[in-house]
């Protein structure tokens, strides 16, 4: 199932071709809709659905007509559909749901974790450790549903750097560490996945005190996305120099971190400490 936010990315693409090649500037097809131009944006990024009222508009100002048109109108029809999280809405903000459905249609994810394990690694108990509170019960719910996406046959290539500092901070018990540690020495053995440990005696001049994620994607869609979270939002760089830059602070990250096999050692080896 591709969920609608890819559908928009997908329309928002197509737009910007379709306006670039008619010689146009948002500005010009913001006219068009009685709208912003910030409007346009949003909607050549991906960020928001468009009436097939505007849409019309848009295509028949670009010049883009019968054959050409309809593609376009299927992608706006979808996109306007509710995604495979909206029965979350009480529980997961409208920011980190977007996250999810790029996260469930991404063909690699590129994940750097400081001081946490990152939670589509999350052990159950782990998670009640780091949430606690009433709400507990439906975010342990979302978590472990994420989680499918390991298992699927058509899931993402699954790419994460770890601080060793997340490893040995206690969340909970010793024993649920010990679980959540062997949990992921466990999933580092997938051929759809890689972990790599980033030790704290690592000496190299590349460091990063902050998260974050790189959604990688086909052709089809507009761009890849760096999903950058803070306590209450959440930033979605896709713009080719941020892109450029973590990717570059992602392969020094990777050269400086452990390989595979002796990050899994690692692991195991924290684990056998909790005893």
């Amino acid at each position: 199932m591709v969920t609608p936010t890819i559908q928009r990315r997908r329309l928002g693409n197509a737009l910007k071709r379709a306006r670039e090649a008619a010689g146009k500037t948002q500005e010009e097809a913001a006219e068009v809709i009685d709208s912003a131009s910030s409007k346009v944006s949003r909607l050549e990024l991906g960020q928001s659905g468009i009436r097939l009222t505007d849409l019309k508009l848009l295509l028949d100002f670009y010049g883009v007509t019968g054959e050409d048109a309809e593609p376009l109108r299927d992608l706006a029809r979808a996109g306007r559909q509710r995604g495979r999280w909206s029965g979350y809405r009480n529980v997961v903000p409208d920011w980190f749901r977007q996250y999810l459905d790029l996260e469930a249609d991404a063909a690699e994810i590129r994940w750097y974790q400081s001081e946490v394990i990152p939670g589509i690694l999350q052990t159950e108990p782990y998670i009640r450790a780091m949430i606690g509170g009433e709400d507990v019960e439906p975010q342990t719910a979302v978590r472990l549903e994420r989680q499918k996406v390991i298992d699927r046959p058509d899931g993402p290539e699954l790419n994460f750097i770890l601080s060793e500092s997340a490893l040995r901070r206690d969340l909970g018990d010793r024993t649920a560490m010990r679980e959540q540690l062997s949990q992921i020495a466990a999933v580092a053995k997938r051929s759809n996945v890689t972990i790599q440990i980033f030790p704290l005696d690592a000496e190299t001049y590349v460091v990063s005190s902050y998260n974050f994620i790189i959604l990688r994607f086909g052709e089809e869609v507009a761009s890849d996305v760096v999903y950058l979270e803070t306590l209450t939002d959440a930033d979605y760089l896709d713009s080719p120099e941020a892109l450029r830059s973590y990717n570059r602070l992602w392969d020094g990250l990777r050269a400086a971190a452990l390989g595979p096999a002796e990050s899994r050692k690692l692991i195991l080896r924290i684990a056998d400490e909790m005893k």
